[in-house]
């Protein structure tokens, strides 16, 4: 196990804390996860910078299905699974925290990045993940990591979530 319950908690309060000493204003920061686990990562960083601010950062959860570029073959499979994407304010000149769980290739991220581009043009995208894995095939780099695993491409990181799996832990499988 590479992360216990415990130990996520801890990390995503890290995280915001990094976030609330970067950013000195919140007023037009805004955070997206990406479905399916970004998205309450995406709201627990929320609920993390509440404390630590008093602000609320508007918070949304966006479906990349669309966008990736293996749609056609059998990862995704022919009839993909297609989820919904609430992203209900204006992104326009805003900062967002894009958020995702794995970094691994950097191809989700650049879904995630036409995909969120077709809701408007903010102002800046920087990157929020709980887990880089390396292994990166496009130049994208995550601008706060919560742990950084070296893992070979055989191995797969799981990140489970309480809200989505019943447990929060990360794991790297064979």
């Amino acid at each position: 196990m590479v992360m216990a319950a415990d130990q996520v908690a801890r990390t995503i309060t890290r995280i915001a804390h990094e976030v609330a000493e970067r950013h000195r204003t919140f007023g037009d920061l805004a955070l997206v996860g990406i479905r399916t686990a970004g998205a309450p990562i995406a709201r627990r960083l929320s609920a993390e910078l509440h404390g630590i601010t008093g602000v609320r950062v508007p918070t949304g959860a966006l479906d990349i299905t669309l966008y990736r570029d293996d749609l056609m073959r059998s990862q995704v499979g022919p009839q993909p699974i297609l989820r919904r994407t609430d992203v209900d304010f204006s992104i326009d000149d805003r900062r967002i925290l894009l958020v995702d769980d794995v970094l691994y290739t950097g191809r989700t991220i650049r879904a995630a990045l036409d995909a969120l581009i077709d809701f408007g043009r903010p102002r800046a995208i920087e990157l929020v993940v709980l887990v880089d894995r390396g292994h990166r095939e496009l130049p994208i780099k995550a601008d706060y990591v919560g742990r950084t695993v070296p893992t070979s491409r055989e191995e797969s990181v799981q990140v489970r979530l309480e809200e989505v799996e019943g447990r929060d832990e990360v794991v790297v499988e064979r």
